[in-house]
Parts: C-alpha cells; sequence; structure tokens
C-alpha cells in the first residue's frame, strides 16, 4: 500500500470518470473529453509535434487494497517546436541555436493549443481519501523533473498555470513569466442592461450599435449545445474554423475530425452560438462552459458581416454569463479591442526552467525585465477600461438609462 507514480502516452488507458474527479478547478480543457479528442484527430500524439507524456499518481489504500486509486496527474508533452503555446520562447530556441546549445526537445506541461489559465498540477479532491496534497504534489514534480531528464529535454515550461502554481514551482526553482489577457467577470449583473449601465455613455452607446447592426443583418443567432449539434454544423465550425486561421496567417493545430470527437466525448462542454441567414449558417462561435466560466475559442464566417464577431465572440458571451450566474469569461489571446467591450485586462502565469546555465541566467535576467514591463503596461491599459468612475454623479441618457455625468456626446 501506498503512493506510486507511473507514466502513460495515451489516456485512452485512464478511467474518463477517475481522471476528470481529480480537481480541475473550472476549467474544461485538461478533462479527459478535450484531450481525448486531441488525440483520437491527431491534433496531439505521432506527427504532430505534441507527444504526450501523462505522469500518474495512484494510490492503494486500506480500504481497498487490491484497486489503485488516482490522486494526481501531470499532462506533460514533450516537443520538438514551439508552435501552439502561446507564451512565445522563439527568442529563447534562436539564442540557444546561435550559442551551439540544442533547445529541442523540450517539456511543456500545458493543455495543448488553448491559452487558457487553469490547474495543470491536477490532485485528488479535499474529500477523496489518499495521501496528503502535499506529498502527491512533491512527487509528481519530481517525476517532472526525471521525465524531463529521461527525454533529454533542454527545459521544462509550465504554461497558463494558476497564480498559486507559479507560486509553488517558484518555490520549487522555476522562473516566473508574467504575460495577460482580456477577461469578462461578472458583477452580479441581472442583465446585459444591466451591464451595459456600469459603461461610460459613449462605449454603452457603441456596443447597442454594433449589437443591433449585427443582429440586423442577419435573421436568427441562437445557442446550440454539443448534444445537439447535427453534421452540418460540425462541418460549418470545421470550416469557419480553418477559414479564420487561413485569414490571419494562423496553423490550424485542430485537425480534421477533431470537433467531430469534441462532440462525441464531451458534448456537455459544448456550446457553438450559430448565426443564420437566408436559411444557411453565415457564421459562428464556439465556446466551451464549466459550472464556473465560459471559454470563447473559435470564430469563424462564411462572409464578412459588420460587427458580427463582436456579437457573437464578445456579447452573446457576455450575456450567456449574466444569465447562468457564471463568474468569468475568457474569450482567448491577444486583443486589446476586447478592453472597449468590458474586457478588463487580467495576468497570466507560467513558469520555466533552463538547464543550460548560460542561458538560464540570459532568460533570468529578461524574465525579470519583462515582469516590471507587463506590471507597468497593466496600469496604462487599466486607464482606458470603458467603466465609469464610481463617483461620477450620474444622468440619463436620452433612452432612459442612467449613465455618468459626460458634458458632450458627439454621438
Amino acid at each position: 500500500m501506498g503512493l506510486t507514480l507511473r507514466q502513460t502516452s495515451t489516456l485512452a488507458s485512464v478511467d474518463p470518470a477517475a481522471w476528470n474527479r481529480l480537481d480541475h478547478g473550472c476549467s474544461p480543457f485538461l478533462e479527459h473529453g478535450f484531450l481525448c479528442a486531441l488525440e483520437r484527430s491527431g491534433s496531439i500524439g505521432p506527427g504532430s509535434g505534441w507527444a504526450p507524456r501523462y505522469i500518474l499518481a495512484e494510490w492503494v489504500g486500506p480500504t481497498a487494497p487490491d484497486r489503485a486509486a488516482l490522486v494526481g496527474a501531470i499532462p506533460c508533452f514533450v516537443k520538438h517546436h514551439s508552435y501552439g503555446e502561446y507564451i512565445f520562447d522563439f527568442p529563447w530556441a534562436r539564442a540557444a541555436a546561435r550559442g551551439g546549445v540544442p533547445y529541442y526537445p523540450k517539456l511543456v506541461v500545458a493543455a495543448p493549443v488553448t491559452p487558457a489559465t487553469g490547474p495543470r498540477i491536477l490532485v485528488r479532491r479535499a474529500d477523496d481519501p489518499g495521501p496528503g496534497v502535499d506529498e502527491i504534489i512533491a512527487a509528481m514534480l519530481a517525476a517532472v523533473r526525471g521525465l524531463a531528464d529521461a527525454e533529454h529535454c533542454s527545459s521544462i515550461h509550465w504554461l497558463f498555470t494558476t497564480e498559486a502554481e507559479q507560486a509553488l514551482l517558484a518555490a520549487a526553482g522555476f522562473e516566473p513569466r508574467a504575460s495577460f489577457q482580456f477577461h469578462w467577470r461578472n458583477a452580479g449583473y441581472a442583465s446585459f442592461e444591466d451591464f451595459l449601465a456600469t459603461l461610460t455613455s459613449r462605449k454603452r452607446k457603441q456596443l447597442r450599435k454594433e449589437r443591433a447592426r449585427a443582429r440586423a443583418a442577419v435573421d436568427e443567432i441562437a445557442f446550440v449545445g454539443g448534444d445537439a449539434l447535427d453534421d452540418d454544423d460540425l462541418a460549418a465550425i470545421d470550416r469557419f474554423y480553418r477559414n479564420t486561421t487561413d485569414a490571419h496567417g494562423g496553423q490550424d493545430y485542430l485537425r480534421p475530425g477533431f470537433f467531430a470527437e469534441l462532440r462525441r466525448l464531451a458534448p456537455e462542454r459544448v456550446q457553438w452560438v450559430r448565426a443564420r441567414r437566408g436559411g444557411r449558417t453565415v457564421a459562428g462561435a464556439l465556446y466551451l462552459e464549466t459550472d464556473g466560466a465560459l471559454y470563447g475559442r473559435y470564430w469563424g464566417c462564411d462572409e464578412s458581416i459588420e460587427f458580427l464577431h463582436f456579437e457573437l465572440a464578445y456579447y452573446c458571451g457576455i450575456e450567456r454569463c449574466i444569465e447562468r450566474g457564471l463568474p468569468l469569461f475568457e474569450a482567448g489571446a491577444q486583443g486589446e479591442h476586447k478592453l472597449l467591450r468590458g474586457f478588463s485586462p487580467s495576468p497570466t502565469y507560467s513558469s520555466h526552467w533552463i538547464r543550460h546555465g548560460g542561458l538560464r541566467d540570459a532568460v533570468t535576467r529578461f524574465l525579470d525585465e519583462e515582469r516590471g514591463a507587463v506590471a507597468r503596461y497593466l496600469v496604462e491599459l487599466s486607464s482606458f477600461e470603458p467603466y465609469r468612475k464610481p463617483d461620477a454623479a450620474p444622468k440619463l441618457d436620452p433612452d432612459g438609462v442612467a449613465g455618468e455625468a459626460d458634458p458632450v456626446d458627439p454621438d
């Protein structure tokens, strides 16, 4: 009896209920369904540059001496490139190459091709039996180091961890890195209009105008749950995803078949907001949803319609969070334009260890400077948020909605 660790290169050998029983926070991106959809579609695994190495911590206790219970896991990936990570280390790889230091393979702990925050150290829930959480984590961190040695990895990168995990990893010798995204947080709004009332008069009118024009240009906008998606919907989602990556010079990391596998393996997580006109689907945005958060993932269209991207990818998501009482909406990476639509600059976290001493010292100096620059930029960005100042005297817009006291509104 006791705690043992092992590795597997596929989640097909792991019981889905046991894996999902680990504490994932509010993130769906390391759940069994999402990862298996990536595996089965070939988006990760052979030929993708993402070679899975799942570290599993199992415990045999006195109540069931003939059965091992899964009490911890860390999803690791041996990588020979840096694509699909969204915490960019390409300059580090180039510096290593100039210095004759091998940079690949490297070990990444992340939700593949998904820039969304969530736990990366999965452990048993507090009310489940097993050894102490600290013991489980210490054993798994040692296993990650051992895996990096065994695979001859130059470095270990933990991407989009929680803030608490970054602090824990710093104590274990990993260098913290600062980055940010734009997230929307629900302040207990009763309706979308209630949310709009917290914005400045000009921004409130802008959002109303954008929503009205987008909705007037189509016949129907509606959410469709994963269980209700048909094959035509899946074909449209896949087509829109590839249209968007092609249009913006990106890479289609998700291979054909991924969305069908996601519908099959995790339909309860999938929500698609679909716009139709003239009897056909013209645009859509795919979301993943848990009880604690909404995650906007993939937007696309067959034709350009003014403001429809903002409506489907942002405003519909905000409205759904309000209706369902969800506290957090992450709409993806990048995009200062989100700031003016109610999303706030929010820190994101990663942690890094470099094997080569000289490269490690250079990266550490860079990260020290970068943290200061990111902190200053977050302060600057916050000054552009569209929300009314708390001490602003309210007035009434022509439509009768309270706003702040603006001297003149050119709109």
